[in-house]
Formats: C-alpha cells, structure tokens, sequence
C-alpha cells in the first residue's frame, strides 16, 4: 500500500556527495513509502537536494521505520545537549 505521506521543508546545510564532493542542501522532503533499494516493505525516506544543482544534487536515505526512529531520538538527544549559545 503506497501512503504517498510527503513532508517538505527548507533546509540549510552541507551534505557530502560519493567522490567527496561537499554541495550545499536547501530542500528536504520525508516520505514513508516502498523504497527503491532498501530490503523493506516500506521505509522512511529521506532526500536532501539542492533544486538549484540539478537532479545530481541529492543526498538520499531509505530506513526502516525503527532506525528512523533511532536516528530522530540520537539527533534530539544532541541537540538536546549541545549549550543553547550554540544553537542560535
């Protein structure tokens, strides 16, 4: 069953291409869905582009529902315990 459950947001980072390459991510988009490579029914999708680099500008994520969660609760905890000065 496709859920077609998509979330977009801007972004502001840096993501690292294969080959080293660093470019810049101003878009994210999550979806849960069938995934394109990872063994899983289903998967919490991750895409990180930059729309103004082409389609070659993409960072791509397929996890399963409880490592998403896993990754979710491991960045809340740093974030959580990084000083708030440096979050501004």
């Amino acid at each position: 069953m496709c859920t077609y459950i998509t979330v977009k947001t801007d972004i502001d980072g840096s993501a690292k291409a294969p080959g080293g390459k660093w470019f810049r991510v101003t878009d994210a988009a999550a979806y849960f869905d069938h995934p394109v490579h990872a063994m899983a029914e289903h998967t919490l999708n991750l895409d990180l582009t930059d729309p103004a680099g082409g389609p070659g500008q993409r960072i791509a994520l397929e996890l399963t529902a409880a490592s998403a969660q896993r990754v979710i609760d491991a960045i809340q905890e740093a974030l959580d315990a990084a000083p708030a000065a440096l979050k501004e």
